[in-house]
Order: structure tokens, then sequence, then C-alpha cells
């Protein structure tokens, strides 16, 4: 499985502390950039390489984009077909006490989420570490109802953006 890495200034050191994890999981990783720390890049520059990659062959790569809050990471990202992005900030903690369930897991076993977008200014080096280790070890459940409904996302590009054909 290659693991495509993107992230712009704001992700940039975390980026760097993410990419020997993956390494260490047996994982390769591939470094999209930035390659330096430059407070004016802009992160769709690397974000659409990294869902390009993504897009071109989702059954053997996967993509983690990083930025201050990953919300325009997986806005960038969801725009590439068969791209399934997900932003991840932190686990929710209900006030009233009721029990959620983690939401990096659900995104994989529910959605099959091939993009991890990470902000990097709400999660610490520890919580992101924790967080890309979840995401990568929890598979697609493969559940009928899960499958069905991946379709019809895939289905609703074909049918509102005809020139928008994915491939996989």
């Amino acid at each position: 499985m290659d693991i495509y890495f993107g992230a712009d200034h704001a992700g940039y050191n975390l980026k760097n502390a993410l990419i020997p994890v993956v390494k260490e999981l047996g994982y390769h990783a591939i470094d999209i950039g930035a390659f330096s720390y430059d407070p004016l890049d802009d992160y769709p520059d690397f974000v659409a390489s990294v869902a390009h990659a993504v897009s071109v062959d989702p059954k053997k790569a996967i993509g983690i984009v990083i930025g201050g809050s990953g919300q325009g990471e997986a806005i960038v990202a969801n725009r590439f077909p068969n791209v399934r992005a997900v932003v991840f900030n932190g686990q929710y903690r209900p006030s009233d006490g009721r029990e959620v369930p983690h939401e990096i897991t659900l995104s994989r076993e529910h959605n099959d989420a091939n993009v991890l977008a990470l902000g990097s200014r709400f999660l610490s080096e520890i919580e992101a570490k924790e967080a890309l280790t979840l995401w990568l070890g929890t598979p697609f459940s493969g559940d009928e109802r899960h499958a069905r409904r991946i379709a019809k996302i895939e289905a609703v590009i074909k049918k509102f953006d005809p020139v928008c054909e994915p491939k996989g």
C-alpha cells in the first residue's frame, strides 16, 4: 500500500513526524511536499497531487493531507473521483455521558475513507500518531449497506457531472 502525504506550512512539521510512523508500520510513504517551511504556500498545491494519486489507483493508494484545520484539505481532495476524504481533529466526547463511536473507525468501516485530513492546529503530535495508526489499522467492513452507499456516491458524480468519469 502506498501512502501519499501532502501538507502546507501549517501541516509541515506534523507531516514530517507522521511519515516515520507509516514506515514503521510497513507502508511505503511518498512525500508530495511541502519539502520546506514556507508560510506563503497554499494547501491545494499539495493536496491535489495526493488526491490525484489516490483517485488514479484507489485500491493501492491512500492519502494523508495536513493543514491548519484539515477542512480545506478535505474539500480539495473530495473534488477527485474515487476519493473519500474525511477530517479528523479529535474524538468528540459528549458532555452528557453518552457513548459515541470513534470517528476514525467509522470513517474506514462505513465509508472506506481513503484520504485522512488532519488539522495540525487541533491535534497534538501524539494524538495525530494515534489517529493515523488507528485509521490505517481499520479495514472497510464490506457490509452490503456500506458498499451500496459508496456506489451511490460514485453514481452521483456520474449523474450530475458528466465530464467527471470515475475510474476504478
